[in-house]
């Protein structure tokens, strides 16, 4: 039986993705938890702070509290400094959205973008919180830099049933993910086209510690299917490949980025690529 611990962070990380909130029975539903236990909760994170209920449509979403803390932490560990100029150049240059993941354990978590479409047709994705590896460039990337039975595990955790859920290109198995993963080693970089959802394209590549050291997080560009094509895809991929050469030497001042010596040390990297 889950936690309380693990049922409240489980309600904020499912309200974080709902931004006009879920009403109490939904929430209930989704997670699996009891409503009455469910309904306890959400009050006492109300109490808290982090939850407040909108009584005239019946919804539970998240105050500001939570984002308030996420943008001071950030702002502490300086990786706002280092990378946001450097997604902006990114985003500028290419005209469509760039985005910073950053590497956290077992998870692949967005942490900054900057968007380079200022009219007309865009992407702007709501994504969540951590990126989906069977489906997404930033996924393969990482994927692509570890050994193949760390990506394995990365895999699993996560499990491929919500790529039945996504754009018509996702791989459907493990083998055909894999030979992806096998693609983005060989290429030097990463692309999807129509996987995370229909008429969405991306490339990434992986942010490496300085002298080809392990992977520490992605940078991406992500833009509609009908501008993002093969050829325009080769054309951007050394823009977002000096991205993330320039992010891994910048990479260097923030504490974030620091702590990976640690927490990754024990896994093995394929060679370099």
């Amino acid at each position: 039986m889950a936690s309380v611990r693990d049922r409240a962070l489980s309600i904020l990380e499912l309200l974080a993705r709902h931004v006009h909130g879920l009403p109490m029975f939904e929430i209930a539903d989704r997670l699996g938890i009891p409503r009455t236990a469910t309904h306890r909760l959400l009050g006492e994170l109300k109490e808290m702070g982090y939850v407040k209920h909108d009584q005239s449509k019946s919804q539970y979403m998240l105050t500001v509290k939570l984002a308030s803390l996420g943008l001071g932490y950030l702002a502490a560990t300086g990786i706002a400094d280092v990378a946001q100029p450097l997604l902006d150049d990114l985003a500028e240059a290419s005209g469509e959205l760039a985005r910073l993941a950053v590497i956290e354990d077992s998870q692949l978590i967005w942490v900054a973008k900057a968007q380079g479409s200022h009219s007309g047709l865009r992407y702007d994705p709501d994504a969540g919180l951590d990126v989906y590896l069977p489906a997404t460039a930033n996924g393969l990337a990482w994927l692509a830099a570890v050994s193949e039975e760390r990506a394995l595990e990365l895999v699993a955790l996560q499990g491929m049933e919500r790529a039945r859920e996504m754009g018509p290109s996702a791989p459907q198995t493990l083998r055909a993910l894999m030979e992806q993963v096998e693609q983005t080693r060989q290429r030097g970089y990463a692309v999807v086209f129509d996987a995370y959802e229909a008429g969405t394209s991306a490339l990434a590549a992986v942010v490496r510690r300085q002298n080809g050291g392990e992977a520490i997080g992605t940078v991406s560009i992500a833009g509609p299917s009908v501008r993002m094509t093969k050829e325009r895809m080769e054309a951007l991929a050394p823009l977002v490949q000096e991205c993330a050469s320039a992010l891994a030497l910048a990479s260097v001042s923030s504490p974030m980025f620091a702590r990976h010596d640690a927490k990754q040390g024990g896994h093995t990297q394929p060679g370099s690529h």
